[in-house]
């Protein structure tokens, strides 16, 4: 360009203009919409479900309304099956995940994980009349559980390694406990929330929990689009707050309830 003084002030705006498209991410586009979208599920309680009046209900919907107010916007629940979560996200119908999300290495590939905001043990829900008192007792019982979870991947895995029994997979929650209740299969793997809350509910006659099973503690995370680092790191402060205030206590006694104490967020020995 034979012009030195056009070609400085060119460069300087289009410097400006690359340095406005780097700095605007999804945190700036949800605080000025005035609205954040959540993708949560509703056939897992306590964290999701429909109250009588068919509203949705639970932690993740608290957790959803908390983060969105923290924000200065309104929090909207966008209902996303577990197999329908990261396609939420990715298809720009949710802006974030807040779904009891396991966060497994092989999600990571595709979504931004935070440090978790929430951790389930499990275990075995069967029938009483089923003959199953443990997990080992599963070994040569049709069992089965909903597609894609943390759970379902685990024991899958087990019924192929054990070489006998079998294991069928269901589009969701209700499915899969319906169908030990009907006798289509003898058991399945649940955490110790919805179990509870699936025995207390007294929709399903003649469950029991069977003991826990021996899978690693399942930590779950918010998540966003993997290149958001402005709202992961947001929400990484968030769920940090949600800690340090009491904020998370208070949810796990509302939805969990205070008969058994709130899972610790933190690795042992690994700096989260």
């Amino acid at each position: 360009m034979k012009n030195p003084t056009l070609a400085v002030a060119l460069t300087a705006v289009l410097s400006t203009s690359f340095i406005n498209v780097a700095q605007a991410d999804k945190l700036d586009d949800i605080i000025e919409s005035g609205k954040l979208r959540c993708a949560v599920t509703l056939d897992f309680p306590p964290m999701g479900f429909r109250d009588e009046a068919n509203n949705p209900v639970g932690f993740d919907v608290d957790y959803c309304a908390d983060l969105a107010k923290v924000l200065g916007v309104t929090s909207e629940v966008v209902e996303t099956p577990f197999p329908d979560r990261i396609p939420a996200l990715i298809s720009g119908r949710a802006d974030v995940i807040v779904a009891s999300t396991s966060d497994t290495l092989e999600r990571a590939k595709t979504v931004g994980m935070t440090v978790p905001y929430f951790a389930f043990q499990m275990v075995v829900l069967t029938r009483e009349d089923s003959g199953i008192n443990s997990y080992a007792d599963l070994k040569s019982h049709p069992v089965g559980n909903t597609s894609g979870t943390y759970e379902a991947i685990a024991l899958e895995k087990d019924v192929k390694a054990w070489g006998g029994g079998s294991f069928r997979a269901y589009q969701s929650l209700n499915d899969t406990i319906l169908a030990v209740t009907q006798g289509h299969i003898d058991a399945t793997v649940v955490t110790n929330t919805v179990a509870a809350a699936t025995l207390k509910s007294g929709k399903y006659k003649g469950l029991k929990i069977a003991g826990d099973a021996p899978y690693t503690i399942d930590y779950v995370s918010l998540a966003a689009k993997r290149n958001e680092y402005g709202l992961l790191n947001y929400m990484n402060l968030f769920v940090n707050q949600q800690v340090r205030t009491g904020r998370y206590q208070e949810l796990w006694d509302k939805w969990v309830g205070k008969e058994i104490a709130p899972a610790n967020l933190s690795v042992p020995g690994v700096y989260y």
